[in-house]
């Protein structure tokens, strides 16, 4: 009898054992997918399930969560470029429906969904010059996601993104194209400083022009009030002490010359000058200017105020 209830204590252990080693848990944002020798029994929801022991198994695990897959092409585009095209899917398992899609309809669902992507792609691409690809990869993308939407789904895949991470055209393709933007600023900065510089010179020559249209003004209006002296002091000198009009002129004439000697001799960086003054030259440098009148005067050019008389020796 205690043989039998040793044997009986025995049994009921082992069973109890066996019976909580039926407890599992399933992690969030996951399902389990529980066979009964070898036939599928059930999905599992997360938290603590129980099976039966040695007759029940789960035999994989199935996350909802998003994941992504990387893939690396390589084509040629329209104008016989060869790009290296870096896309990016993101993709889901949404309920437990899908969960047994998953597992039961597809081996490998990565390399399906490569393959889907390399046939898009290449169908793509071709049709596209390179630089209608860095343009359009929104495009590219739309095209992948919306392929593998309409092929993935029976699987129990759901496509949540695609996107194209990078093109990369072959490195003297991508050297020749950073050569011709270089050349292309270059040219914009040539003609920038080119039209800087034309504006530089007409705005220097128009400034020019208003200071030499500006400068004869002032040398006119000079002229014209020494002119303007002169006929009122000749009036003047004329009315107060009745002599000719021309010895008034020799007169002023001379005083001229020698201010002019003056203000040369005044400045600190003329030039020698060698200026005979002997008494006789004076009358002769006197005749000169009394000359270039009477000359004037042949011409119809008098000076302000004069009045002709008969050429007198001093």
């Amino acid at each position: 009898m205690v043989v039998l209830l040793s044997v009986i204590g025995v049994v009921a252990v082992v069973l109890v054992l066996l019976l909580l080693t039926g407890f599992y848990t399933v992690g969030q944002q996951s399902f389990a997918i529980v066979e009964r020798f070898g036939k599928f029994l059930k999905i599992a929801s997360p938290g603590l399930n129980w099976r039966v022991p040695l007759v029940d198994r789960v035999v994989t695990r199935v996350s909802v969560r998003v994941r992504e897959l990387i893939v690396q092409i390589n084509t040629k585009t329209k104008d016989n470029v060869f790009v290296d095209l870096e896309l990016a899917v993101q993709y889901r398992v949404l309920n437990k429906d899908d969960a047994w899609n998953a597992w039961y309809t597809l081996t490998d669902h990565e390399q399906q969904m490569e393959s889907f992507i390399y046939d898009t792609v290449r169908a793509k691409v071709p049709t596209m010059e390179l630089d209608q690809v860095f343009e359009n990869k929104d495009d590219i993308a739309d095209d992948v996601k919306a392929t593998l939407a309409e092929k993935m789904r029976e699987y129990g895949y759901t496509i949540v993104q695609s996107l194209v991470n990078d093109v990369r055209p072959a490195a003297n393709v991508a050297v020749a194209m950073n050569e011709i933007v270089a050349q292309e600023r270059l040219r914009q900065a040539a003609e920038h400083r080119a039209n800087a510089e034309y504006i530089t010179v007409v705005k220097a020559a128009e400034a020019d022009a208003e200071s030499k249209r500006l400068s004869g003004e002032g040398i006119a209006n000079q002229r014209k009030a020494i002119v303007q002296g002169y006929q009122e002091s000749v009036a003047a000198l004329q009315q107060s002490t009745g002599v000719d009009a021309r010895e008034i002129m020799s007169v002023v004439l001379m005083t001229q010359y020698f201010d002019a000697l003056r203000d040369m001799a005044a400045g600190g960086r003329n030039s020698v000058i060698f200026a005979n003054h002997a008494p006789g030259e004076i009358a002769n440098v006197q005749q000169q200017f009394m000359d270039a009148i009477i000359a004037a005067q042949s011409v119809g050019a008098q000076p302000p105020g004069y009045q002709a008389s008969t050429p007198r020796r001093p």
